[in-house]
């Protein structure tokens, strides 16, 4: 199956992404109801549980103490993976990383491999590789299998085709089958349902993805809501898992609580229909699973995230979601806009953290409004919002000479009250002249630079006569008399 690279986006930056989303009505509609949905199901859920704040700052203790230790947890993992019969393969980045896959691949003389739901399977582009080594690989999550067929990169995290209607997935299926089927669920369900079961039965090969590697048994634990996940893992003779370095917890205590706070902030759920623990290949005497067992722990950029202060904490992520379902951005435009394979306010620092040779880093860092709620919504406490703010220091010295001057003199104004008040006179005087009554630009304003832009989405109110500060003094005299206004 032919697959198109997901990052080919149509449009070169973020602004021409979202304007081309924003345009897109069902789109808008499609996931504002859809992150509605999974955030009042996370509420709901948190409010069942009783003490959430607790489990969460549980869940941040348990991350921050294995990133802390993770070499440790690591080397001990590797050793009872491999005492279980698995084997381990190191990569030091997304290209490294297809290169194995596609080495294990051709190894086990693999034509068709299927894959259960994999992020990093996405960030290292594993689907180009796989077809250039002369392997078909197939998505078996059933989102994940919508936009394949479409061509597209995941919509989201946790749903990855949110963005497409009844009728779209019906044409898609359409398309690949060469039949007919009508727009009802169980029509479309069943479809799938019976071309990829027979995909199962035919794989050489099977990938996924890792929730958490457990260092004391040396287990891969997985959580899905969809059986694909074990047939996946249990038919192909070969079984390789995907795993970012960071995914392990120190023992099945603490995979007790991420089995708990996972499901509650990502769908809501008190638990996830499946939740499997592989530990080693087929053994002498059972009558399932792979015969092979290969683990590819990928750093890509992670390294380098866990030496730097400012971004070590974005290794705590148990990509939930949850910051998606709250971000007042993405829930406008939705995941493609943002151009990278993590979408949302996650994305906006794993994309230029992972890729820093892209032009990803500010654009997406710019692209929020920094109102932090992804950070109060995230279960293990990451602060997202300051980090988007240090990816904007930190491309401060790329900006454009002018665009550097304007902000230098901003931050002088801003750190002066008297200079702040004068700015603020002079710029409700060009306000007025500019803006006119608030409803539309004046002649004046349509050739001010920057303004049509702005203003094309934005509405202000007309400017008041006399600003608070000027206002103040009054209102003070006013109190000191037992008069106060209102």
């Amino acid at each position: 199956m032919a697959h198109v690279d997901p990052r080919a986006a149509p449009a070169a930056d973020f602004a021409e992404r979202s304007a081309l989303a924003l345009e897109n009505a069902f789109l808008r509609r499609a996931v504002r109801f859809t992150v509605d949905r999974l955030r009042n199901g996370k509420q709901a859920s948190a409010e069942a549980h009783g003490d959430f704040e607790a489990l969460r700052e549980r869940g941040r203790a348990i991350r921050a103490h294995t990133i802390a230790h993770l070499d440790r947890y690591l080397d001990q993992f590797v050793d009872n993976l491999e005492a279980a019969g698995g084997v381990a393969h190191f990569a030091a980045d997304a290209a490294e990383a297809a290169e194995l896959c596609a080495s294990i691949a051709q190894g086990c003389g693999a034509k068709l491999a299927v894959k259960s739901k994999s992020m990093v399977s996405e960030e290292i582009e594993l689907n180009q590789r796989l077809e250039k080594a002369g392997v078909a690989a197939v998505e078996t999550d059933l989102g994940e299998w919508i936009v394949q067929l479409a061509g597209e990169a995941p919509a989201h995290i946790i749903l990855p085709c949110i963005h497409k209607s009844r009728g779209e997935i019906r044409a898609l299926f359409e398309r690949h089958g060469n039949t007919t089927l009508d727009e009802a669920t169980a029509t479309l369900a069943g479809y799938a349902r019976r071309t990829l079961r027979a995909r199962f039965l035919e794989a050489d090969l099977g990938f996924s993805g890792c929730n958490f590697a457990v260092a004391d048994t040396g287990a891969i634990a997985m959580f899905t809501n969809e059986g694909n996940g074990r047939l996946v893992t249990t038919l192909p003779r070969v079984h390789v898992v995907l795993m970012g370095m960071e995914r392990i917890v120190p023992s099945l205590a603490e995979l007790a609580v991420m089995a708990e706070l996972l499901p509650r902030s990502a769908t809501g759920q008190k638990l996830t229909t499946y939740l499997n623990l592989i530990a080693g290949p087929r053994r002498t005497g059972e009558l399932d699973g792979p015969r092979e067992l290969h683990v590819v722990i990928v750093d890509n950029g992670r390294s380098a995230q866990l030496s730097d202060p400012r971004f070590r904490e974005i290794l705590h992520c148990i990509r939930c979601g949850a910051c998606l379902n709250v971000c007042p951005v993405y829930r406008q435009v939705g995941g493609h806009a943002y151009g990278s394979v993590y979408p949302g306010p996650i994305g906006a620092v794993l994309g230029p953290l992972f890729h820093p040779e892209r032009e990803l880093s500010n654009e997406l860092s710019q692209a929020s409004s920094l109102c932090g709620a992804c950070t109060d919504a995230c279960p293990v406490k990451i602060p997202i919002h300051e980090m988007l703010v240090s990816l904007r220091e930190r491309d401060a010295a790329r900006r454009p000479r002018a665009e550097r001057l304007a902000l230098e003199f901003a931050a002088n104004v801003l750190s002066s009250p008297e200079s702040y008040e004068r700015a603020g006179r002079a710029l409700r005087f060009l306000q007025r002249a500019t803006i006119g009554d608030g409803s539309r630009m004046t002649w004046l304003g349509r050739r001010v630079p920057f303004a049509g832009a702005w203003l094309s989405t934005r509405r202000l109110p007309a400017p008041p006569a006399r600003s608070f500060r000027e206002l103040w003094p009054a209102l003070e005299r006013e109190a000191a008399l037992g008069n106060p206004p209102g």
